[in-house]
């Protein structure tokens, strides 16, 4: 009974997963579609490296990220596991036809894409655009997928090295945006790519109040060793027991204590869910994590 109760949650949780990654993957498109590919912005990560190769030769940037994300997607099952990877792949999948679908609409008669803003107008191209793809990725995190590319190599690195996954990513993007200059001798590409990754960023944090911050568990249930398990194979994060007495009952109880990233708090409520409906969960904001898994102490 429990089982197919189990089952259930998960299923109706993959089919809400796929159809916001769906929604999300949309949403991203029309930002590339119709505001920074007839205006030539770009921006970092994966996307932004082959929207300058679509600028510099031709060659549409979906079937860039597509080939780039079937090698990393390999290593990603190899070793980030096959829902983290699933996930992905459906969003680079949408990815791709999305983006297809996009140009397609926006494609005049003689191969050039409409600027729907009109002449001139790259600066507001590029908030408008930089908007709708934090809002786009952001419903793709929430969603515990991602878009793949540089998502991979971040959460790769993070996986062996103790460097944030935000940090990796930084550092990556500010190399594809300067990487515009070498090409096109352009700052004003280069300005606006920068504009467009503080946007997108600051987009991106609203809408899940930053995947690097982190939240605390208290959990309150008799099943205590089963959801500390389910978090420790799930997550990869370990959990504290503390002994307590009922105010009420002055029966001895357990509580369960565990510290996961922000982003991963609607994994962890799920999987508390399925291994004891009835469990009391609280939830606390964490200013900052560090030790194993975590930042590492620096003072």
């Amino acid at each position: 009974m429990i089982t197919d109760r189990i089952k259930r949650n998960q299923v109706f949780d993959f089919i809400k997963d796929m159809v916001m990654i769906n929604l999300g993957m949309a949403i991203y498109d029309v930002g590339w579609a119709a505001f920074m590919l007839p205006y030539h912005i770009t921006t970092g990560g994966g996307a932004g490296l082959a929207a300058i190769l679509q600028y510099a030769t031709g060659f549409p940037m979906q079937y860039t990220l597509l080939i780039v994300n079937a090698v990393l997607l390999l290593l990603a099952w190899w070793q980030l596991g096959s829902k983290f990877t699933l996930k992905t792949l459906y969003a680079v999948i949408s990815l791709t036809f999305y983006l297809e679908i996009g140009q397609q609409i926006v494609t005049q008669d003689d191969g050039t894409l409409i600027k729907v803003l009109g002449d001139n107008q790259e600066s507001m191209a590029c908030i408008l655009g930089a908007i709708l793809n934090g809002l786009g990725i952001g419903l793709v995190f929430m969603s515990g997928g991602s878009t793949g590319g540089w998502d991979i190599i971040a959460a790769l690195i993070n996986k062996y090295k103790n460097v944030t996954i935000g940090r990796v990513l930084l550092y990556l993007d500010l190399f594809v945006i300067a990487s515009c200059w070498p090409l096109f001798h352009n700052w004003q590409m280069v300005v606006l790519g920068y504009v467009t990754l503080v946007v997108y960023t600051f987009t991106v944090d609203m809408m899940i109040n930053s995947s690097q911050r982190s939240v605390q568990f208290t959990i309150y249930s008799k099943r205590e060793n089963d959801i500390m398990e389910a978090i420790r194979k799930e997550t990869g994060h370990t959990s504290t027991l503390l002994f307590g007495e009922g105010g009420y009952t002055h029966e001895g109880t357990k509580v369960l204590i565990t510290v996961v990233y922000k982003r991963e708090q609607v994994r962890v409520l799920r999987l508390i869910r399925d291994v004891d409906p009835e469990a009391f969960v609280t939830l606390h904001s964490v200013e900052g994590a560090y030790g194993k898994g975590f930042n590492m102490i620096k003072a």
